[in-house]
């Protein structure tokens, strides 16, 4: 028998105005939800509740949707990546952390629960987790009580850095295969998971570590599934310059040239569009292309801010008609936070106050994510959407006085004023604790797990160096 919930007089509810096909406030307003279905957004509910929750001092928002996130690894590089860069590779760290950080799978599992941690205590719901399969993922994806979107990664050739100015590709197309072959039949597997919970996501790795044909056989198994697809492409200038090199065109338009755009497609980042100011490329063409054809781009702005890059801007992408997502991608796995910086950042690059509103990053995060999974029934309040939503403390005090709550939310109080999280009509969240998971064991374990990853780093490193000359510590340590 399903359960209904009420919640009551909501000083604010952040409701999908259908005719505008935009969220709006409504003021003074319940939300009714039964099962795992919204069931009423309005005034003045009439109908049976077997729980009732008093909204005074809420705001009830649609649960937000992360649509890029690394869980397995990011967490365990705190106090790593946060200042890792290579000039030579136009400032980015990736490639060379790539080849030397890489935690066991104990310590996957660990920095996967402490992540699904911070990403429920920050408002997100639907989370696609790009990983490469490891055990226990599943499963502990399924405990977490998040909508997940499996992308389980692979690729047809690894990123090698043996010197500071040159990235160099070591490549292996039959175990490339071999990983789709895999990764299908875990897309095919978590379809059918009890939960109801659990989705798939076809995620070859990078578009410059994949052949074409594996793209070409990845989007075709994604578009026969009727299931959405992520490759990462135009993240770094470095692989720009190889696409070009390799290809002649854009990495977007290479992407576009052999299938991989349309709708159901995200494409990681796409930073490095043609008209990106560090590139000076001729053509103008990118954006456009992505808008024709439909396809989303997951913007993940805080890992890039590190490195002193921007996308050049969101507010254009937005304006010309591309539907933008926002990503974690890295720590902290925070969506308010990346909303933040969506938000600063598009004004920073267009010189502009006016590049975005916040309207624009909230839509984003909600029902554009929901738009690049090909689920129009998430990331918003509205009769017949999932149960996915979140309820925010007004009288916290960095939310105080909530003249507009979603800009105190955003600007001001992040994932402090976080209270409860339900997904799919079930509580996960309760007064800022996690309710499926153990957030301090996940932690410890991280914390131990981290130690075993830097102790091996020279033997994976390309020029065998140890962890703290790749990556001093911010001060040095006193003998």
């Amino acid at each position: 028998m399903m359960t209904t919930v009420c919640i009551r007089n909501a000083d604010w509810v952040v409701a999908w105005d259908p005719s505008s096909r935009r969220h709006a406030y409504l003021e003074g307003g319940d939300v009714a939800f039964a099962g795992d279905a919204i069931t009423f957004v309005g005034r003045g509910y009439r109908g049976a509740a077997d729980q009732t929750i008093d909204g005074r001092g809420l705001m009830v928002m649609p649960g937000l949707i992360d649509v890029h996130s690394h869980p397995a690894l990011e967490a365990s590089y705190r106090g790593i990546r946060e200042e890792h860069g290579v000039p030579e590779m136009y400032m980015t760290g990736l490639f060379e952390r790539a080849g030397a950080y890489w935690p066991d799978d104990a310590g996957k599992l660990a920095c996967a629960e402490a992540a699904y941690c911070e990403l429920l205590l920050s408002g997100v719901t639907t989370l696609v987790d790009i990983s490469g399969e490891y055990p226990g993922w599943i499963d502990l994806f399924a405990k977490s009580g998040l909508r997940g979107v499996v992308a389980p990664s692979y690729a047809s050739a690894r990123w090698l850095v043996r010197r500071s100015h040159l990235l160099e590709y070591e490549w292996n197309e039959a175990a490339g295969r071999e990983r789709f072959d895999a990764a299908l039949r875990l897309v095919d597997e978590v379809a059918k998971h009890p939960s109801g919970r659990l989705s798939g996501m076809v995620s070859p790795a990078q578009i410059d570590t994949c052949t074409e044909d594996l793209l070409r056989h990845s989007v075709a198994a994604a578009r026969d599934r009727g299931i959405p697809f992520t490759v990462h492409c135009a993240q770094a200038a470095a692989e720009f310059h190889e696409m070009v090199r390799r290809h002649g065109i854009t990495p977007i338009q290479w992407a576009g040239q052999i299938g991989l755009t349309g709708p159901g497609t995200i494409l990681g980042h796409a930073l490095f569009a043609d008209e990106h100011s560090w590139l000076h490329w001729w053509s103008r063409r990118d954006v456009a292309l992505m808008a024709e054809t439909g396809t989303s781009v997951a913007h993940c702005p805080t890992p890039f801010a590190r490195y002193g890059h921007t996308l050049e801007d969101f507010g254009k992408y937005r304006r010309g008609g591309v539907n933008m997502g926002i990503g974690t991608d890295t720590v902290p796995q925070n969506m308010i936070e990346e909303m933040r910086w969506a938000t600063v950042l598009a004004r920073i690059a267009a010189e502009d106050i006016r590049a975005n509103e916040m309207a624009d990053v909230f839509h984003a995060a909600t029902v554009g994510g929901a738009t690049g999974l090909l689920r129009e029934d998430l990331g918003r309040l509205t009769p017949g959407a999932k149960a996915d939503l979140v309820l925010v403390d007004l009288r916290n005090a960095w939310m105080m006085p909530a003249r507009d709550p979603l800009r105190s939310l955003v600007f001001h109080a992040a994932d402090r004023a976080v209270r409860d999280v339900y997904v799919d009509g079930q509580q996960v969240v309760a007064d800022h604790r996690v309710l499926t998971l153990d957030q301090a064991d996940a932690l410890a374990r991280l914390t131990e797990a981290q130690k075993r990853m830097e102790a091996a780093v020279p033997s994976r490193d390309a020029r065998g160096r140890r962890s703290l000359d790749l990556t001093p510590r911010s001060l040095p340590t006193l003998p």
